[in-house]
């Protein structure tokens, strides 16, 4: 990945869970999370709020080394106006309004595979494979 990959990308919650699990089967997982392992706060709070963890305590602590590595985006004035906006404009559940405008503000390109939650925002969407077993 060029430079000009460097930071270009923001993890939704469903992307950072997929990866976690072992299902995505797409290599350029590794160069996104290498390059460019960007999550808004919320993604974040999902992750590590997973019920899964909750009851397991070495994977919740493989869980938060995991997103230890990650550069999280918090919520600041501009990302909240434009979540406003959003929401306003789209109908769009709060937690993917703040995703979608931390991706908008920062000039990132969302990789999710929950494309319905952002379609109707001014965002590139990447998609990656899942393994057919999953």
């Amino acid at each position: 990945m060029s430079d000009l990959m460097k930071n270009r990308f923001l993890l939704d919650t469903n992307i950072v869970i997929y990866y976690f699990n072992g299902i995505i089967d797409d290599v350029d997982i590794f160069t996104i999370l290498k390059e460019s392992f960007n999550i808004s706060i919320i993604t974040k709070i999902e992750f590590l709020s997973w019920k899964k963890l909750l009851d397991d305590k070495r994977l919740q602590e493989k869980a938060v080394d995991f997103i230890s590595h990650a550069t999280v985006y918090n919520l600041d004035e501009m990302v909240a106006s434009k979540t406003i906006e959003n929401r306003q404009k789209y109908n769009i559940k709060t937690p993917d309004a703040i995703i979608g405008a931390t991706a908008m503000v920062n000039g990132f390109e969302i990789v999710t595979n929950n494309v319905d939650d952002f379609k109707n925002l001014d965002l590139k969407i990447t998609t990656l494979k899942l393994k057919s077993n999953a």
